[in-house]
């Protein structure tokens, strides 16, 4: 919420955003969009008045005849893989609390429901209060891990804590694998467990399927159409997880024919309908999940969408220009290009604080973009509709129950706009997670530059120079930065590695170059592994390409001597470095 509390101060303290009424709104969102703080945070706006924005009921590409499949989320760290693992097989998948309504989740007219592993036990008295009657729905039913637990609790069996806990990898031995679950499983399979309670007694029908040499691992009652696990399929860990999440989608007799292509059809169709003859703005960042917002937007309706791309100062090398060559003139986008970066490198004089860099950021783009849209507004005669790049993980994290999203950021689908407001939001890839936008973005025929970027922080370069920023220290990162990137392309890696950069540290050292003394900045490369930025590991480059990237940088930037590895993962750091 750190990042909430900055924005509201910044907005607060900008006398220009209260001018005309009918824009302050697109000026903030826009903001928040380009920075890609987080698109949740771009739901949360505090007026002055201390009215609290919550935007009203988004686009959604779910139709009836999409075959579903419903996650009910205890609060799992893992319950977004399961839905990724489920849109794999091309079914559809929706992430709900598990304190869902049984109205809503009927409304969804599921095939099928997975109940999500947790931290609680059922046995305690803050366990996540969802209704029982879930489990009398009519159709297949798979627990994992705490699903199993809610099952065997809420049907008469009994859930104790377990006298030998089981956390890591685990040997689990199929005692049948004739039931539907585990057809075509070996008898043996490796498996992640998670787990402090075990089952000490089963419900009235049901029958163990699968053990660990400590535990009950897996029961079935398929006369009810209920199955249990209580490892994680859905994990990497447990190599043949993906096989009983295949079974299981057999058993709900999932067709597999959610894809991209239905997926890109469908949603053209409705915004084209809801926009209708409105006139829809959208702020460009330059990364994926905007540019290819943007480009469902325009191929729905046209030039009535215009899109704001600003420099700021602080982005990659030639990045302003290579941006707008790709949208405007690859993809044919109606994109306006601002070149504000003295503006905002003036504004970035002097400071070094981190959060005073993404407030005065922030305070700048209201600036710019007050300007843009107006103009825009008194061109098109008004502007209707915002596009924002929201990615199914930010839903999910707005209406998780507890684990480690428990911050709960209530954004989605909670209310509407302030009566005075005629903004409405469209975010066309709310149900997407990343790599399905990027496979949108590529059958969207747009360039494989653009679509395999990696991600880039909002404040760009800013938080990735230690220290004040000064014109010369980006122009610094910037060549330096380059270098990783293009070694990092030329060794193949680019595109398996989350993000691979160089920071600049406020570290002067002593150096030796041609006989003479140097005294010069040090140069920090960081390169990351992870599948949704959540968390982070350090990706282990070898000593081969260290060393390339470490000779080119110091022999061809001037100003950098000294360059160092970051090898911290996240948690217990942070992929930036600010």
């Amino acid at each position: 919420m750190s990042v909430l509390r900055r924005a509201a101060a910044t907005f607060s303290r900008s006398s220009r955003i209260l001018g005309p009424s009918n824009f302050p709104l697109v000026f903030v969102s826009l903001i928040l969009v380009h920075l890609e703080i987080s698109s949740i945070i771009a739901h949360f706006l505090i007026w002055p008045c201390g009215v609290l924005y919550i935007p009203a009921q988004p686009l959604t590409h779910w139709s009836v005849d999409t075959q579903t499949i419903v996650i009910l989320d205890f609060g799992s760290q893992y319950t977004q893989l399961i839905a990724r693992r489920i849109r794999e097989q091309n079914v559809f998948s929706v992430v709900l609390p598990c304190t869902a309504p049984l109205e809503e989740i009927r409304a969804l007219k599921p095939i099928g429901l997975i109940l999500s592993g947790g931290p609680s036990s059922v046995y305690d008295a803050d366990a996540p209060p969802a209704d029982p009657a879930i489990l009398e729905l009519s159709m297949p039913v798979l627990g994992v891990c705490y699903g199993l637990h809610y099952i065997v609790h809420h049907l008469g069996g009994k859930v104790l804590s377990a006298p030998k806990r089981e956390y890591g990898h685990a040997e689990v031995t199929l005692e049948d694998v004739s039931t539907p679950l585990f057809a075509g499983l070996p008898t043996t399979i490796q498996a992640w467990m998670s787990h402090g309670d075990e089952v000490a007694e089963l419900p009235e029908g049901f029958r163990r399927i699968a053990v660990t040499e400590n535990a009950l691992a897996g029961i079935a009652n398929e006369e009810l159409g209920i199955w249990a696990v209580q490892f994680h399929p859905e994990v990497h860990h447990t190599p043949l997880g993906s096989q009983i999440i295949r079974n299981f989608l057999a058993i709900c007799g999932a067709r597999g024919d959610w894809t991209a292509a239905h997926f890109i059809e469908s949603t053209v169709e409705t915004i084209r309908e809801k926009v209708g003859d409105g006139h829809v703005i959208c702020g460009l960042s330059g990364g994926v999940d905007s540019s290819v917002a943007a480009v469902l937007v325009h191929k729905a309706i046209g030039d009535r969408l215009t899109c704001i791309f600003v420099n700021n100062g602080v982005l990659r090398k030639n990045e302003f220009t290579s941006v707008l060559a790709n949208l405007r003139g690859k993809l044919g986008l109606n994109i306006v290009g601002v070149n504000a970066s003295a503006r905002f490198l003036e504004r970035l004089a002097g400071v070094t604080d981190p959060e005073i860099k993404r407030k005065r950021i922030g305070a700048e783009f209201i600036a710019v973009f007050e300007d843009e849209a107006n103009r825009i507004a008194k061109e098109t005669g008004g502007v209707e509709w915002l596009v924002q790049g929201t990615l199914y993980p930010d839903v999910i994290e707005s209406s998780s129950v507890k684990g480690p999203s428990q911050t709960i950021k209530s954004h989605h689908n909670v209310g509407g706009l302030p009566e005075r407001m005629k903004l409405k939001l469209i975010e066309p890839l709310r149900d997407l997670f990343k790599d399905e936008v990027r496979r949108i973005g590529r059958d969207l025929g747009m360039p494989e530059e653009l679509i395999s970027r990696q991600p880039f922080p909002g404040p760009g370069l800013a938080v990735r120079i230690l220290g004040e920023v000064t014109p010369e220290r980006v122009a610094i990162l910037q060549e330096a930065d380059e270098i990783v990137v293009a070694e990092i392309k030329a060794a193949g890696l680019y595109t398996k590695i989350w993000q691979s950069f160089a920071v600049l540290l406020p570290v002067m050292s002593v150096g030796v170059m041609g006989d003479q003394r140097t005294y010069a900045f040090t140069c920090a490369i960081r390169a990351v592994h992870s599948e949704d930025g959540m968390t982070a590991d350090w990706t282990p480059l070898s000593y081969e390409l260290l060393k390339k990237i470490s000779n080119r940088i110091v022999n061809e930037v001037r100003g950098i001597n000294r360059v160092v590895y970051d090898i911290t993962s996240k948690p217990p750091g942070t992929i930036e470095w600010e």
